[in-house]
């Protein structure tokens, strides 16, 4: 068991993807102790919506995290207590005009040889899935292996489940990282004191550049922010999650502006969760009004009925972003006993089990789940361009 100064393995982080790090780590018998500055779910994982999407992938290494992911997540569904929130929702992309059909299903096939499962859905078929959408949209597809769970208390339950395995050492903020004579991983340094372990975990998303900057090795981890609309607990208006088919251009896109694309999912709860905004503005916490009149207005265009429905709050968060829009996950040859598990941007949520499942792996000496060379942290050198 880990004691207060000395475990198997440090993971720097303790949002949903540390959390899930720790939690695979743990099932293989390593004690584990997890360090974060702030508290459980403290940084973009309690900012999140909890997605879990396979729909907004393109065929390639993401998606292919992404549909081992969707698995993993059934299965800690059936382990973790119901107040995670899992529902197997799936998701609805809607389309308003015949171009967009036609893009919808050019995706959507190239989508099902990698595995994806989705039936388009015509627009006088739309109602039968969501009642309450506008009558104008030209269409649409359903993805059934789309999710949703609450992020804060999946982060909270996977840590939970570790037992004595995982030690949580929460408002510590990590100032250095300990290494041996020839440059390997000996722990960290905190502003609580030294904690001794030969791995480190560095699962601290947005910052996670500054983190491995600590350790010598470059990785351009970037704050990309977004705001999500919350509405007054309502009935269940809004049955998937809906998105408009531009979505999926803002998430692969590369741009530091402002993009907003129409994002409405009901919860059990009863509020309404709006979103989505992107954009690279440095951790700049200030309301945006534009941003959220665009998401207002975006919404209520699919679903018209929200046009009369309060906005009780909003809250803003920051996605980790790399520039090639692929995490980083597994051990960095250029500081040996150092293991990144960031840079998911807004994946992070739907894609940390199958990261804590390669980090336990890697750290135990197994075979990872798929080919992990994509997501190698030095792929993008030792220095900024």
């Amino acid at each position: 068991m880990p004691t207060r100064n000395t475990s198997d393995v440090i993971v720097v982080g303790a949002g949903v993807v540390g959390a899930a790090c720790a939690h695979y780590a743990a099932r293989t018998g390593l004690s584990v102790t997890v360090v974060d500055r702030g508290s459980v779910a403290g940084g973009t994982t309690g900012a999140g919506e909890g997605n879990l999407l396979v729909s907004d992938k393109e065929p390639g290494p993401e998606l292919e995290l992404a549909l081992i992911a969707t698995a993993l997540w059934r299965e800690l569904a059936e382990l973790l207590p119901p107040g995670v929130e899992y529902e197997a929702k799936g998701g609805l992309v809607v389309a308003s005009d015949e171009p967009g059909m036609r893009a919808l299903r050019d995706f959507a096939a190239r989508q099902e040889k990698a595995g994806v499962t989705s039936q388009e859905v015509p627009a006088d078929r739309l109602h039968d899935l969501e009642p309450h959408l506008a009558p104008t949209l030209a269409g649409g597809f359903h993805y059934p292996q789309d999710a949703q769970v609450m992020p804060a208390h999946a982060a909270a339950q996977l840590l939970r489940t570790g037992g004595e395995r995982i030690r949580l050492r929460l408002g510590e903020e990590v100032t250095g990282l300990l290494t041996g004579g020839a440059g390997e991983i000996r722990g960290v340094r905190t502003t609580a004191g030294e904690i001794h372990a030969p791995y480190v975990v560095n699962a601290a998303g947005t910052w996670g550049g500054a983190l491995a900057d600590l350790a010598g090795a470059h990785l351009p981890v970037l704050p990309r922010r977004g705001f999500v609309l919350v509405t007054e607990p309502l009935p269940r208006v809004v049955r998937h999650k809906v998105y408009a088919a531009d979505y999926v251009a803002d998430v692969a896109s590369g741009s530091a502006a402002l993009q907003t694309s129409a994002v409405v999912e009901g919860t059990p709860a009863g509020p309404v969760l709006i979103g989505a905004s992107r954009e690279r503005v440095g951790f700049d916490r200030t309301l945006s009004t534009e941003v959220l009149s665009r998401l207002a207005a975006g919404a209520t265009a699919l679903f018209p009925v929200l046009g009369t429905v309060r906005a009780i709050r909003t809250y803003l968060g920051f996605r980790p972003y790399l520039p090639d829009h692929l995490p980083a996950i597994g051990p960095d040859p250029r500081v040996p006993g150092l293991l990144h598990a960031c840079g998911h941007e807004g994946a992070g949520i739907g894609l940390a089990p199958v990261t804590g499942q390669i980090v336990a792996a890697c750290l135990t000496g197994g075979e990872p789940p798929l080919d992990i060379h994509p997501f190698r942290p030095e792929r993008f050198g030792d220095t900024a361009p």
